[in-house]
C-alpha cells in the first residue's frame, strides 16, 4: 500500500509563555499543502527472509540511524499494543526537505499510523490515532486530521477551522539552512499578542502582511540574512502574504493563482510552486 504524506505551513506562530514542564505554550494555524513524500508499507513474507530490510529510504538524504525514524517508531509503538501485528517492510521516498519547518517527518509518522491501522484492520478511531501520534511528536496529531487547524498548547491541541485558500497558489523556498529549534526557543521572549491568530485569519488575506507574524522570524532573521532576502523576494514577486514556516528555514509565499511568479534564487535552493 502506498500513501503520499503531505507537509504543512504555519499561518502565524506566537510563542505565548514558558510552561512549567519546560515546553512553550504556542498558538499557530497548521495549513496542509500538496508537497508530498511517498510511503510504502508491505507485509513481510517469510520466503523473502534473505532480503528482509525493515526500513529503507530514497530521495533527499536523512540524518541519523533509520531505526530511529518516526515511521519505524510508529510501527514499534503499535506493535506493543498489538503483538500480532506482522513484520513489515517500509520504504520512504523523501521529497519534503527535513528540518525545514514543514513537518515532513511528523507527516510521515502520522500517515504510517493511519496506514498500519487500515492495512491490518486495527480498528483505531481518529481519537485513538491522535493519542498515538501525540507520543511521537507535537506536530504529528495534526496530520491525522490533515485539515486546517488552530493549534495551541505545544501544538497538539487542535481545533479544525474553515480556511479556504483555493484561489491561491503557494511558492515554497528552502535555502538548505539547518535551524536548531531548541536554540531558537532559547532566544525568544514569549509574549501575548493583542489579537489571536485565529481572529486575524478571519480578515481578508490582503490584510495579513502587517498583523500575522511568526515569532521565530525575530530570532532567525538576525542569524541568517538569506532567509530575510527570500521573504523580501517573494513580496517583490507579488506575494499577497509571505512568512517563514515554523522555526524555519523554509519561507513560503501565497500568490493569486493567475499570477506568473518570476524568481531568481540560487540553484542550490529548494523551490516549488504548488497549487491547492
Amino acid at each position: 500500500m502506498i500513501v503520499f504524506p503531505n507537509c504543512k505551513i504555519n499561518l502565524g506562530l506566537n510563542v505565548l509563555r514558558k510552561r512549567s514542564d519546560g515546553y512553550h505554550e504556542l498558538e499557530t494555524i497548521f495549513y496542509p499543502i500538496p508537497l508530498t513524500d511517498i510511503l510504502e508499507i508491505n507485509e513481510y513474507r517469510e520466503h523473502e527472509r534473505s532480503s528482509f530490510i525493515p526500513f529503507t529510504i530514497s530521495g533527499l538524504a536523512l540524518k541519523g540511524d533509520t531505526s530511529s525514524n518516526l515511521c519505524m517508531k510508529a510501527y514499534k509503538m503499535l506493535k506493543v499494543d498489538f503483538p500480532k501485528l506482522p513484520h513489515i517492510q517500509m520504504h520512504l521516498h523523501k521529497v519534503i526537505p527535513s528540518g525545514a519547518g514543514l513537518g515532513g517527518g511528523s507527516a510521515d509518522a502520522a500517515f504510517a499510523l493511519k496506514m498500519l491501522n487500515n492495512i491490518f484492520n486495527l480498528g483505531l478511531s481518529q481519537k485513538q490515532l491522535i493519542e498515538y501520534a501525540s507520543e511521537l511528536g507535537s506536530d504529528c496529531p495534526f496530520f491525522v486530521i490533515n485539515t486546517p487547524c488552530f493549534a495551541a498548547g505545544r501544538g497538539e491541541e487542535l481545533e479544525e477551522l474553515s480556511i479556504d485558500l483555493s484561489a491561491y497558489k503557494f511558492v515554497i523556498v528552502n535555502p538548505g539552512i539547518h535551524v536548531d529549534t531548541g536554540r531558537a526557543f532559547l532566544n525568544i521572549t514569549p509574549c501575548i499578542p493583542e489579537k489571536s491568530i485565529k481572529e486575524i485569519v478571519t480578515s481578508p488575506i490582503g490584510k495579513w502582511k502587517d498583523v500575522l507574524h511568526n515569532d521565530f522570524e525575530k530570532v532567525i532573521f538576525k542569524q541568517h540574512r538569506e532567509i530575510v532576502d527570500i521573504k523580501d523576494s517573494l513580496y517583490v514577486a507579488g506575494a499577497t502574504y509571505a512568512s517563514m514556516s515554523g522555526s524555519g528555514s523554509t519561507v513560503y509565499g501565497i500568490f493569486p493563482k493567475e499570477k506568473k511568479v518570476e524568481l531568481n534564487f540560487p540553484a542550490s535552493y529548494f523551490v516549488k510552486e504548488l497549487h491547492s
